[in-house]
């Protein structure tokens, strides 16, 4: 009897344990990511310092390729990015525009752009945080976002070449916001080369 209540004590623990990883990692994983976004927005906002580099970098064509929905895995598959993202400030402040489009073939379509910042570390390492709204086409039985304007919050942490080229893996996270009936939201992680379209 102590040996069955034993391995059903086991059992409990383990399903409780492996309840608050689903929790985490299903339920919170936007939102902490949507926070830390905003952590980072607002620390570099007041102090522009530490998000700019002496040389400054290009605009960049950055190719992606990766997994979508890895997190939750209610329609996970293969999703591949095209972005151009500019050199230039918008309106004198530290945020640089982009443009993006996603595709993932289990039906799911990204069209949008938004702003990100450069935090640089040193001359190789730069953290990049963006946000921005896209337009979502698709959707199907497995996993449907919910409305057509979806809010991509990314976090990418990449390597700069001597030519300034990037190698880069960043985590996104999609988001109605709860514009629409429901919100599932689905996170990507994407490996990406930011080609470089002029030197300075």
């Amino acid at each position: 009897m102590e040996i069955q209540d034993l391995q059903i004590n086991e059992f409990l623990l383990k399903h409780h344990i492996m309840g608050f990883y689903e929790r985490i990692s299903y339920v919170w994983f936007g939102p902490i990511l949507v926070v830390a976004l905003l952590f980072v927005f607002i620390l570099f906002s007041f102090n522009p310092a530490l998000s700019q580099e002496k040389k400054g970098d290009p605009s960049f064509v950055a190719v992606g390729a990766g997994f979508f929905d890895f997190n939750r895995k209610k329609d996970d598959g293969p999703e591949v990015r095209l972005e151009y993202r500019s050199g230039q400030k918008f309106m004198d402040t530290i945020f640089k525009p982009f443009g993006a489009v996603g595709y993932s073939p289990n039906d799911h379509a990204f069209f949008g752009g938004g702003l990100l910042v450069d935090v640089f570390f040193g001359r190789r390492y730069v953290l990049t945080p963006s946000f921005g709204p896209h337009i979502y086409s698709g959707g199907n039985s497995k996993l449907d976002l919910g409305h057509i304007l979806e809010f991509r919050s990314q976090l990418e942490f990449s390597y700069r070449l001597d030519d300034r080229a990037r190698i880069g893996v960043a985590v996104s996270h999609y988001s109605n916001a709860g514009l629409g009936s429901k919100n599932p939201g689905t996170e990507s992680l994407i490996l990406y080369y930011n080609h470089p379209l002029k030197l300075k």
